[in-house]
């Protein structure tokens, strides 16, 4: 399964990618803001969202976007799930969700160069990786603002099975769109 955009090459415009980021940083906007009730807590499409735009459109871009999103967040947008409310800028950044949001940074490209040319299969492995790599960086942060015994219970357990069903549908997505692409070409 390839990537949905074309590498960015010396002689592509630069206005392409930056388009391509702000839509994809608009995207993931969308995805913290839905809310879909769930068993144990609500759920927003946030990870769906972050793990779409990495595989759509590869680690470059996917990195890209998700740099535009946090740096709208930084400055004050209320791009954030939660924000206005729960506090908008860096100051909600450096609160307890701020590890989960570095990972999804660091995740995103990882997720956009394993999801390159795979299968729906790859595609979910890879989103798993990055999983991962945010569930590392967000409990590793919000240790300094929960006590050890009750991490998993405040920052993973209630999160994971809808983080996996998010999972699903974005490989799903992802190879039902590379599928359609196959046909009209």
């Amino acid at each position: 399964m390839a990537s949905f955009t074309p590498s960015l090459t010396r002689s592509a415009p630069l206005w392409r990618g930056l388009g391509l980021a702000l839509c994809g940083a608009a995207l993931i906007t969308l995805g913290a803001k839905v809310q879909i009730p769930f068993w144990p807590v609500p759920m927003t499409l946030h990870t769906l969202a972050v793990f779409l735009v990495a595989a759509a459109l590869g680690p470059r871009l996917g990195l890209a976007a998700m740099a535009t999103y946090l740096g709208a967040g930084a400055i004050g947008l209320p791009v954030f799930s939660g924000s206005p409310e729960r506090g908008i800028g860096l100051a909600y950044m450096a609160g307890p969700t701020g590890g989960y949001l570095l990972g999804y940074l660091l995740a995103a490209p990882l997720v956009g160069a394993l999801a390159q040319s795979r299968s729906m299969i790859g595609a979910a492995l890879a989103m798993v990786a990055g999983l991962a790599v945010v569930y590392a960086g967000g409990l590793a942060w919000l240790a300094s603002f929960v006590p050890a015994p009750k991490l998993l219970a405040a920052g993973f357990t209630p999160f994971i099975l809808g983080d996996l069903v998010k999972i699903a549908l974005a490989s799903g997505l992802i190879a039902a769109v590379a599928r359609l692409r196959g046909r009209a070409q």
